[in-house]
């Protein structure tokens, strides 16, 4: 069996699990995003008194926070209520940040777990070696009462990364690749198991934003193999005891793909779709493409790593007059390393904004959002029509370091000239 499928068969009380079973399996942690207050409602509709095990979920208030809107408001007041009433051991309210950043940082989060929540990418904690996946209100409800879910076997995707990147070519540039190949229903409700010289050297920050965009692809989950760096991060962190789950040799995939990543260059997905994407020399040659924002964060591209980046690009560089480059850290912790090692400071020196850790403009409520006719570089993980604001803005998914180095010249830009 793959890992994956040692996992839900560990979870259902099974031996074995075939591609194509349903099977009910255990939830090692459940999170509910503050969209989805209607899990709470749907809880109580379903005859729910009090949640299964208190120290298994939590909510997180990421997608507005700090709320913009009295509607928000009154929503953060009802889960808050709930919360308190159930004695949920984890709660990270407006002051913590990305629900798939704050998770792993609070070590509840590790290899071998089920963890489900009310957001898409939810495949990111595949970068720990769990299986992680998304769910609406009514089947939380159903685990909040039950600590159980319904699962459907996956196939299993192999995508292989072999080789090292080059000079200015980052894991967001390696997976928009990957998505451009694959396109954006080439995996719905299939597993991507991402593997490869490229990826047992990966770094966390790395493998998160890799299966992050894995649900781009239609994916129902994602999954690396734990190397060293994962191992370091939750031994250090992790509330239970866990289990690495291994695939056993010989396993044969539904599918394979094979990129050599030795070869790319810095990616970008063009307006408006996540599979539109290109090699930026291409977009560079067919004219220039003007900004009016620059975006570096989320559950994609907000991590430190992320922002480092930016800030030795646009360090003792200022962006032009009349356009903007927000910068959202994925987390407190994040903003905290950040401010202590002078990327900040760096960054605001170069004219950026900082905002309140969390989704800020990801999903076009806050922080951030676009106007009809303006045109954005992102590191985020959408582009599609409205999703940063107004159906009439154009977003090019991209590095953070390519976001940055286009910020100094107030058009796309290739990084590479400025990593020297």
């Amino acid at each position: 069996m793959h890992a994956l499928e040692k996992i839900l068969a560990k979870n259902s009380g099974r031996q074995t699990v075939r591609t194509g079973e349903i099977v009910t399996a255990k939830v090692d942690f459940a999170e509910i995003n503050d969209l989805y207050l209607q899990t709470v409602y749907s809880f109580y509709e379903m005859g729910g008194e009090k949640v299964w095990d208190n120290t298994r979920c939590a909510f997180v208030f990421d997608h507005y926070a700090p709320c913009p809107d009295i509607k928000s408001a009154a929503n953060h007041k009802e889960m808050r209520e709930f919360a308190r009433k159930n004695d949920l051991k984890f709660h990270f309210d407006t002051n913590c940040g990305v629900c798939h950043q704050v998770m792993p940082e609070a070590g509840v989060i590790y290899p071998g777990m089920i963890v489900v929540a009310t957001d898409s990418h939810t495949t990111t904690h595949g970068a720990f070696g769990a299986m992680g996946t998304g769910c609406g209100a009514t089947d939380m409800a159903t685990i909040l009462m039950t600590g159980e879910l319904w699962f459907r076997v996956p196939e299993i995707i192999e995508v292989r990364l072999e080789g090292e990147t080059p000079k200015g070519v980052y894991p967001k540039d390696v997976v928009l690749a990957v998505l451009g190949r694959i396109r954006a229903d080439g995996a719905v409700y299939k597993a991507i198991d991402f593997t490869g010289s490229y990826v047992e050297k990966l770094n966390v920050a790395g493998r998160m934003t890799i299966c992050n965009m894995a649900v781009e692809m239609g994916a129902k989950t994602a999954y690396m193999q734990p190397n060293q760096d994962v191992i370091d991060f939750v031994s250090k962190r992790a509330v239970r005891p866990y289990e690495i789950q291994y695939t056993d040799p010989g396993y044969q995939y539904a599918e394979s793909y094979v990129f050599d990543v030795s070869g790319l260059e810095p990616e970008l997905a063009c307006p408006s779709s996540v599979e539109n994407v290109h090699p930026l020399s291409r977009v560079i040659a067919q004219g220039e493409v003007k900004l009016d924002q620059g975006y570096i964060g989320s559950c994609t591209g907000g991590r430190t790593e992320d922002i480092a980046i930016a800030a030795r690009i646009l360090k003792g560089r200022h962006i032009p007059a009349y356009t903007r480059l927000v910068i959202v850290p994925a987390s407190r912790a994040v903003m905290q390393e950040c401010m202590a090692k002078g990327y900040i400071q760096d960054l605001m020196d170069a004219g950026a904004t900082i905002t309140t850790p969390g989704c800020g403009a990801c999903l076009g409520a806050h922080e951030g959002i676009l106007a009809p006719g303006e045109t954005c570089i992102t590191s985020t993980n959408r582009n599609f029509p409205g999703r940063m604001g107004s159906t009439e803005a154009l977003m090019y998914l991209a590095s953070p370091a390519t976001v940055a180095a286009s910020m100094i010249n107030g058009r796309i830009t290739d990084p590479r000239p400025y990593l020297d």
